[in-house]
């Protein structure tokens, strides 16, 4: 008896994007929606927003991304998870926005939208209003991204590696605003990272680095903090 491969992934319980990930290389025709928050672990207002980005990372749809800021460090409690190169991403993205400067917390849909994100309904309702453009293909592997052709934003788009937590952080906070609240962190990002540029053309990029058990994504994104035009995670 012929099993044609639909029929062997419904056997062994296993979707497509499920093998894909055991065997290491996923594809992305289509793709997720980007979901980035930035937090803080020095702000009273961020434990119900992280909430929220733990519940959304849920979706299959969606890729969340938690982001810790620095510049409530000074305040009496530094972030454990935060760095500058964090910080610099959000207010890249507030002049697109309409917004006059960086707050907490924010959350940013598809580099497009932003809602503060304290009403999981709030964040449902931007995501639910974007219109995605699947953008290019793209492959991705343990240790390489390969971006297919397409059209590229005027300018040009950077491509970005991120690595980030797989599930969810509890830390203790001993000062500051949340002191001694234990606050659950999800999808947490370690490492932001600038690798080149995509311009239209089929382009590959080695990953460098080591996972050490993080997971990975690739966003391709109009420069100076403009739209996603493409994403992948594995």
């Amino acid at each position: 008896m012929t099993f044609f491969p639909s029929t062997v992934f419904a056997i062994l319980g296993l979707s497509a994007l499920d093998l894909a990930a055991t065997s290491g290389v996923v594809e992305a025709a289509g793709r997720p929606i980007v979901v980035e928050l930035f937090t803080s672990q020095g702000c009273s207002s961020c434990p119900p927003a992280n909430a929220n980005l733990i519940e959304l990372s849920r979706r299959p749809d969606v890729l969340a991304l938690s982001f810790a800021v620095t510049y409530w460090d000074r305040l009496g409690w530094k972030d454990i998870f935060g760095k500058p190169e964090f910080t610099a991403r959000q207010v890249d993205y507030e002049p697109g926005l309409g917004q006059s400067g960086p707050f907490t917390p924010q959350f940013v849909v598809e580099g497009r939208g932003t809602v503060v994100g304290a009403r999981l309904s709030d964040i449902e309702a931007l995501i639910a209003a974007q219109k995605i453009d699947a953008g290019p293909t793209m492959r991705l592997t343990r240790d390489r991204a390969t971006i297919g052709a397409g059209k590229a934003p005027d300018g040009g788009a950077n491509v970005w590696l991120v690595r980030y937590e797989r599930g969810v952080l509890d830390v203790a906070v001993k000062r500051g605003e949340n002191s001694d609240r234990t606050l659950p962190h999800g999808h947490v990002v370690r490492s932001l990272a600038r690798i080149g540029g995509w311009t239209g053309d089929a382009v590959e990029f080695a990953l460098t680095g080591q996972a050490d058990g993080l997971r990975t994504a690739i966003l391709v994104q109009a420069r100076h903090g403009g739209p996603i035009v493409s994403a992948a995670t594995d």
